[in-house]
């Protein structure tokens, strides 16, 4: 049944997502959801994925976990949705009709959101700023997010692992977050902060910014949340808190990481060069990171070994 299902998400995916409407693949999500949920149990995060809006099967990842978490609040934060059209909220709306906070840091998308139909359906508020260490509670406040939420997600493509880090107003059950799996499955690193930081300026290759997995999970410890694993991807990482941990865990057999498969680095003159594996590193090796175990400077020539035994051959690692 796992596999059916899978085989039958990765084809919808490919081959009709893009052209089909909202409603179309609500009502695919719907019967998919169906046989999700006659699931006893789930060797990983894998075996639930599937996408309708979200980009690497987060949706199938999140109907799951709010599924076996009923009684959690029915509110949501995003952080980096640009237009909305492709972001792991999205089906909360139609599937679930939860009460949204979306924040971009440009302003046509953010305009481009309110002209959608689903702005108006739905309780979706959508804001313009770019979102900092500093202002990230003042910006939650002053949208009126002050309580416990059902889930954040964030994939800012920078200082991810600060603004988590910085946010103390709100408590949501279930985090998900970015993390870049170039910088190995070791060591826990993150950029340094800069609260002007853009990941296209940051670095010709696109693959400088964000933080490492292990630094993601020792964040998650120390703010009182249980890594549950990541999508098979290896893009985010999902989080759930520890008072609601043992729902969830019990139910999986093994919490798995996965690294990325996937060739984004750009060359100086902006050409896709199609690097994988350990070779991306290759371009970054220079660069400063933080050391958030040390609270260190140090870069990838320092550090040394960065990917794990499994991770060099492609595979999962298992926590």
């Amino acid at each position: 049944m796992k596999k059916v299902m899978k085989k039958l998400t990765n084809f919808i995916h490919k081959n009709y997502s893009k052209d089909m409407s909202d409603k179309n693949k609500v009502l695919i999500a719907k019967n998919i959801i169906i046989n999700q949920n006659s699931l006893r149990s789930i060797n990983d995060l894998g075996d639930v994925e599937f996408s309708c809006f979200s980009q690497w099967g987060e949706d199938g990842i999140i109907n799951w976990l709010i599924s076996k978490l009923p009684s959690i609040p029915k509110k949501f934060i995003e952080f980096g949705v640009e237009n909305y059209k492709e972001s792991n909220t999205r089906l909360l709306l139609y599937l679930h009709n939860w009460q949204g906070l979306v924040i971009d840091s440009s302003d046509n998308d953010i305009k481009d959101i309110k002209s959608q139909e689903i702005s108006w359906r739905y309780q979706l508020n959508a804001v313009t700023s770019h979102i900092t260490k500093e202002n990230i509670n003042s910006l939650l406040q002053k949208n009126r997010f002050t309580s416990d939420i059902g889930l954040l997600s964030i994939d800012i493509d920078g200082n991810d692992y600060y603004v988590w880090r910085s946010i103390d107003i709100i408590k949501p059950v279930i985090v998900v977050v970015e993390y870049n799996a170039v910088l190995g499955d070791l060591h826990s690193i993150t950029v340094p902060y800069n609260p002007n930081f853009f990941r296209t300026k940051a670095h010709y290759s696109n693959l400088y910014f964000g933080a490492s997995l292990k630094a993601l999970i020792d964040l998650g410890k120390d703010k009182g949340y249980t890594f549950l694993g990541t999508n098979t991807n290896g893009v985010n990482a999902f989080f759930v808190r520890n008072d609601f941990a043992s729902e969830i865990t019990q139910l999986l057999s093994s919490i798995s990481a996965y690294p990325s498969m996937f060739r984004e680095a750009r060359g100086k003159n902006g050409e896709l060069m199609l690097l994988s594996g350990l070779d991306r590193l290759e371009i970054i090796d220079d660069c400063q990171f933080f050391n958030t175990m040390t609270e260190e400077t140090t870069n990838i020539k320092k550090l040394g070994k960065i990917y794990s035994h499994q991770w060099e051959k492609g595979e999962r690692s298992k926590f």
